[in-house]
Order: C-alpha cells, then structure tokens, then sequence
C-alpha cells in the first residue's frame, strides 16, 4: 500500500437506506405492466411464435414464390420438376426408389408419396441454399410453406433423414437401412 493512500472518512462509507412510499411501488407497478403489454403487441412481422420467427429469418431472401403446386410433377421423396427444371430438395435426403432391399424401396415409395401431398396442398416457396445446382444439374432448394420447412417434415414423420454435408445432396446413392 502506498503511504499516501487513506481510506476514506468514515462519514462516506455510510450506506443511506433506501425507501420508497406506497405511491411510487405502484406508480414503477403500473408502468412495468404498460411497458410489457406495448411489447407483447408489437408487431412480429407474422411470426406466430418465436420458432417461427426464428424459422422465417432463415428463409428471409428473395424466395420463388410457387402459387401452382399442381404443376410440380414428383420424381422421388427429395426430387421434382417444376415449369421444366428438375429441383432437389436441399435440407433432406430420402432413400432411393430402386432400393438395396424391399423395405428401402417401401420407404423410398412412402416419402415419395407424402412429398407430392405435402407440396401439392397450397402454395410453397423455393429457397436459394448456397449453392444453386448440385452435380447432376438439379436445382438446390429448401421448400417452405408459411415459413416451415417441407424436408422438415418428413423428417419428422420419419420418412427423410436431414441432409448434413458429406458432398452434395444427391451424392449419396443409397440410405442403409438396418433391419
């Protein structure tokens, strides 16, 4: 320590009490509530949730906005055309319809299934990954609906497995299937 260096005097290390009269607790009350319902009525852009939110900032570039779905024809449960290219669906993949084993194939034949119901429902939305084709020319894209997407939800209902890397979408000739 330095020999000049002192404390401070006493009277300044006293510790003043703090106090608030009924008034001014409900006065800060009131005004926390007023402030917290304003935030909860802000507009969130139409998320419906803060998954959504989040979801629908993914997916917040200039999307190709399908309004026909009955004009996409399905090749396979990660695959279709559309107005005369062929799009690869690029958050999932799906087992090949010519399968290593009849349940590959069963399988293959069910996410091929769902995807055409699920992208011939309404309207979807083709969003640019950052590469536009893979190596078999397909166009890669992440198919949305009201912000969720489609490829998710075949994972969910487990009929796709999600696309981790490895190469491109597609590169994969095969999902093993243990039995």
């Amino acid at each position: 320590m330095s020999r000049h260096w002192s404390p401070p005097p006493r009277h300044w290390r006293r510790s003043r009490k703090i106090s608030f009269s009924g008034s001014e607790v409900r006065l800060t009350v009131l005004a926390g509530l007023f402030m917290g319902l304003a935030y909860a009525f802000v507009p969130t852009g139409g998320a419906a949730s803060g998954e959504a939110a989040s979801i629908e900032a993914d997916y917040a570039d200039a999307a190709e906005r399908v309004s026909d779905p009955q004009a996409a024809s399905i090749v396979d449960g990660d695959t279709f055309r559309y107005r005369g290219e062929k799009y690869r669906v690029a958050d999932i993949d799906t087992p090949e319809v010519n399968g290593r084993c009849a349940y590959e194939s069963r399988l293959a034949a069910q996410a091929t299934d769902r995807m055409e119901t699920l992208l011939h429902q309404g309207p979807f939305e083709l969003h640019a990954v950052d590469r536009d084709e893979d190596r078999y020319g397909r166009k890669l894209r992440v198919v949305t609906r009201g912000g969720r997407s489609l490829g998710d939800q075949l994972v969910a209902e487990g009929l796709a497995r999600t696309w981790t890397g490895g190469g491109s979408p597609g590169a994969v000739d095969r999902i093993k299937v243990v039995l």
